[in-house]
């Protein structure tokens, strides 16, 4: 399996990548056991011999008390348990490691989901993205005399440039760093689960700016993108328009699974069998001639056991055109792990911040149905 890493972890591992290229191993098989998707990751160690997932864990924390020896400068495999939980050294080096981690496997996890309508970009820390927008309009044709005119109205198309500046999120959490050091906690997990928080928290950002870029939509019925209510020939006619002002690219449809099986033929009267598609999906893959795509669901962590994604919205967009929502990562992870003894409880506070905007950026168009 072929591991491509971001060039500043690339930078950071300083010609040794050995522990990121397991840890995203390690983070695809995790995805594979605890989702509905498979991803490629080692089944057979070098000798051939099947690796467990808890196999995976122990080696990798294995791998990581090297890295912190390596990075602190202090050999923390001969150590006592008690001398490395206190070395204000060994603390710092496991909060840069685990950014370093998350930085591994966050672009391509945010590029897959919302890749059919959102564009992830990555900054420099501290740059601002700037965008040029193109103009959608043609030049008017006109009719003129023949060799008798020497010109026509003159037209210029402008393009348009839009900023967008990441902003801060962080996430602190309680540690014990005894145990993660003496390995009765697991920090290859602690470090999945903060991927996942910061994951999902993005990826809210991106379909709060995709949801919001439709609710301005004209309701007009004959120039209009936005309806009320499914029917085929409404699907059909907001696709023929996105289709034409999009230079003719391919659309689709977007909604969640609850949304997509409202997308039925016009007629009442078609019959699917047991095995059909409709059944094992729960909607059609296509419908006149247009594809159907599914919008995974996330959780709202704050409302259980609520979800995030409207299940009450259709959406019509061509993707081979420009991205309509834009989304950019400014730098790479930072930590801070607080001092050893800050705590009465002896944890230490770590706290990873990092930097990410999305919005509606685009010179494509979209329509939507509200069911």
């Amino acid at each position: 399996m072929t591991i491509k890493l971001p060039a500043s972890v690339v930078q950071f591992a300083a010609g040794d990548t050995t522990l990121f290229d397991n840890f995203v191993d390690y983070w695809n098989h995790y995805r594979s056991e605890n989702g509905t998707k498979q991803y490629p990751y080692a089944k057979t160690d070098k000798d051939g011999k099947i690796i467990t997932f808890a196999q995976k864990e122990e080696a990798l924390n294995a791998m990581l008390l090297r890295e912190v020896s390596k990075r602190s400068g202090v050999d923390a495999t001969t150590m006592s348990p008690e001398a490395m939980a206190t070395h204000p050294l060994i603390s710092w080096s496991v909060g840069t490691i685990v950014s370093q981690m998350i930085d591994a496997v966050l672009p391509d996890t945010m590029v897959e989901g919302t890749s059919a309508f959102a564009e992830i970009r990555t900054l420099g820390l501290g740059e601002t993205a700037v965008f040029d927008i193109q103009s959608r309009d043609l030049f008017p044709v006109t009719k003129v005399g023949r060799l008798g005119q020497r010109e026509a109205e003159m037209h210029k198309g402008y393009e348009k440039q839009v900023t967008l500046n990441p902003e801060g999120h962080m996430i602190t959490v309680g540690v014990s760093l005894f145990r993660v050091l003496t390995g009765q906690e697991s920090l290859a997990s602690f470090t999945s689960k903060a991927i996942r928080s910061i994951e999902t928290e993005m990826t809210k950002d991106i379909y709060t700016a995709f949801y919001n870029g439709f609710l301005s939509l004209s309701t007009d019925s004959t120039t209009g993108l936005r309806v009320t209510g499914y029917t085929q020939a409404d699907l059909t006619k907001l696709a023929q328009r996105v289709s034409s002002f999009s230079g003719g690219a391919k659309p689709i449809v977007l909604g969640t699974k609850v949304a997509l099986a409202n997308v039925l033929p016009e007629d009442a009267n078609f019959r699917y069998q047991i095995d059909s598609e409709f059944v094992k999906l729960g909607y059609l893959r296509t419908i006149a001639g247009v594809d159907v795509l599914e919008m995974p669901q996330i959780a709202d962590w704050t409302n259980p056991f609520a979800t995030y994604i409207s299940d009450s919205y259709l959406w019509i967009i061509a993707p081979g055109t420009d991205k309509l929502v834009k989304c950019v990562i400014g730098g790479g992870t930072i930590s801070n792990v607080n001092g050893n003894y800050d705590n009465a409880n002896l944890q230490v506070n770590a706290s990873f911040t990092k930097f990410w905007k999305a919005g509606i950026i685009t010179s494509g168009i979209g329509a939507t149905i509200s069911l």
